[in-house]
C-alpha cells in the first residue's frame, strides 16, 4: 500500500531523514520505532505533504504522492494524527468530527464505527475540544482521522502527553482498529506499546532506518531491550 524508498527530508539546510527506505502493506500494523529527534515525526510529514522530499520517492497504491499538497494526499486516503493533535480547540466535537470528512459529509455509519471505538466522545459532543482532557482529545484526534475512511491511519506519537493508563487505553483502541483490518503506521517512542501492536518495525537513529524485522524479533532483540525498554 505505501512504499516509501531512499527518502531525504529536513528543514532549512538541514537533513533529518537520510534515505529512509520502507513499506507498508495492506491490513498491516508497522510502527518506527525510535528516541525523541530520531527523525520519526520528519518521516510522516514527508510522506503525507507537509514537508517536501529532498529526493526519493513516496508512493501509495502505486501512486506518487512526492510534490501533491497535504490536502490531496489526505483525499487519496491517507490520514495523519499529529503528536499535537491539532484539533478546532473552540469547536464542538461534533464539529470536529465532521469536519475530519471532509470534503465529502459526514457518514453516519462511520460516524457510529467512531463511538464504538470511542463510546466516550458520544457522551461529549456538544463540548468544546478544548476543554477536553488529554486522553479524550486524542480520542477525538483518532475519531476526526477515521471520519475520512481512511486506506492509511498514521500516528506520531500517539501516547504524548497521557498518563501510563491512558497511553495502554489507547493503544487498546489502536488493537481494536487493527484488528478490523485498518492499515496503521505509527511512529513512536514507547517502544513496548509499539512493538505489542505491530506486525513489523523499523528503528530508526540520527534520521536512519538501522533495523527493521518482525515485531517480535525486535522484541527480544538486545540492543533494541536495552536503548529503548530500559531492559539490560
Amino acid at each position: 500500500m505505501l512504499q516509501v524508498e531512499d527518502l531525504d527530508a529536513g528543514y532549512g539546510e538541514s537533513l533529518a531523514v537520510h534515505a529512509v527506505s520502507l513499506h507498508v502493506d495492506g491490513g498491516e500494523a508497522v510502527a518506527v520505532i525510535g528516541s525523541n529527534g530520531a527523525g520519526k515525526t520528519t518521516l510522516l510529514r514527508a510522506i503525507c505533504g507537509l514537508l517536501r522530499p529532498r529526493a526519493g520517492t513516496v508512493t501509495f497504491n502505486s501512486e506518487s504522492l512526492v510534490g501533491e499538497p497535504a490536502h490531496r494526499i489526505a483525499r487519496r486516503g491517507v490520514a495523519y494524527v499529529p503528536a499535537e493533535r491539532h484539533l478546532f480547540p473552540a469547536m464542538s466535537v461534533q464539529e470536529n468530527l465532521e469536519l475530519g470528512a471532509y470534503p465529502l459529509r459526514a457518514d453516519r455509519r462511520q460516524l457510529e464505527l467512531v463511538f464504538e471505538l470511542f463510546p466516550r466522545l458520544r457522551d461529549l459532543l456538544s463540548q468544546q475540544a478544548g476543554t477536553m482532557s488529554g486522553g479524550e482529545q486524542q480520542m477525538l484526534a483518532v475519531g476526526r482521522a477515521l471520519m475520512s475512511r481512511p486506506g492509511l491511519l498514521m500516528l506520531d506519537e500517539p501516547t504524548t502527553g497521557l498518563a501510563p493508563i491512558l497511553a495502554e487505553e489507547a493503544y487498546a483502541s489502536l488493537g481494536v482498529l487493527r484488528g478490523e483490518g485498518t492499515t496503521v503506521l505509527v511512529a513512536e517512542q514507547q517502544v513496548p506499546l509499539a512493538l505489542d501492536l505491530a506486525d513489523r518495525a523499523y528503528v530508526i537513529e540520527d534520521g536512519r532506518i538501522q533495523m527493521e524485522g518482525p515485531a517480535g524479533d525486535l522484541q527480544g532483540n538486545p540492543d533494541v531491550r536495552r536503548a529503548y525498554m530500559g531492559i539490560a
